[in-house]
């Protein structure tokens, strides 16, 4: 059960190390009973990304039920700029000048209602009407030279800062953090995920595989498709499905 009183969902969320990685930065939150779902991808080649994925996870597991969307909203943003704050005192310990980073995109629901939260470039997807659109927007590098006509969208992955990030939680004060609220129809179908997993598959083929198949199903066939392309980094995926 969820506490919608008109919705309901159902979900599924994998990772995988992949096959180059020697650990697991990557970290997901599956909470379909709250509404909550959650994405966070260490910051690979710094310090302690996967510590930083496993907070953001812990912490946003335990936020109370809401009694609306906006409230549900603000006490992801406190509780996320809580973490951050905590990440840079553990990295300011060390005395060095690693960044104890993640990335985070947060997909919350209640009643038909839902809101993203995000920093860095995990994304969120929607499937409705035949569709899919990219909800989030990455804050990354080349997303910048892009917009700026310095950089070509399909020449991004070839980029030498292709994985460059410009927000995160854990790098700075205060987190800056983009949000965005819609609306819920039945037969909706929502991805979230590290960028591990859309760095090697589609457009076209994640909509495919999420609305040909159901959630579990569908984590494991794009698990196993990025894995299949080489895996170059960790591959989070959370399906969710919305139905009356």
């Amino acid at each position: 059960m969820n506490p919608s009183p008109t919705l309901h969902w159902s979900s599924a969320a994998l990772t995988h190390i992949g096959n180059v990685r020697k650990i697991n930065e990557d970290a997901c939150l599956n909470r379909p009973d709250m509404g909550i779902w959650v994405v966070a991808d260490g910051m690979g080649g710094h310090n302690a990304g996967d510590l930083a994925s496993y907070t953001i996870v812990k912490n946003m597991g335990v936020l109370s039920e809401p009694t609306n969307l906006e409230e549900f909203m603000s006490h992801a943003d406190n509780r996320l700029h809580l973490v951050n704050r905590y990440l840079i005192q553990e990295s300011a310990k060390q005395n060095n000048d690693n960044v104890i980073g993640s990335t985070v995109v947060a997909l919350l629901a209640h009643g038909k209602h839902a809101g993203c939260l995000w920093a860095g470039d995990s994304r969120a997807y929607l499937c409705r009407n035949g569709e899919i659109q990219q909800l989030t927007k990455d804050h990354s590098l080349v997303e910048q030279q892009i917009e700026q006509g310095m950089l070509r969208r399909e020449d991004a992955e070839k980029s030498p800062v292709a994985n460059v990030i410009t927000r995160a939680v854990g790098a700075e004060i205060p987190l800056k953090l983009d949000s965005i609220t819609f609306n819920l129809v039945p037969g909706d179908t929502i991805l979230l995920c590290s960028d591990g997993l859309y760095r090697d598959i589609s457009n076209t083929e994640l909509h495919t595989i999420l609305t040909d198949q159901n959630c579990q199903d569908a984590v494991q066939t794009l698990i196993d498709l990025a894995l299949e392309r080489g895996a170059r980094d960790n591959i989070t995926a959370i399906t969710i499905k919305i139905q009356d």
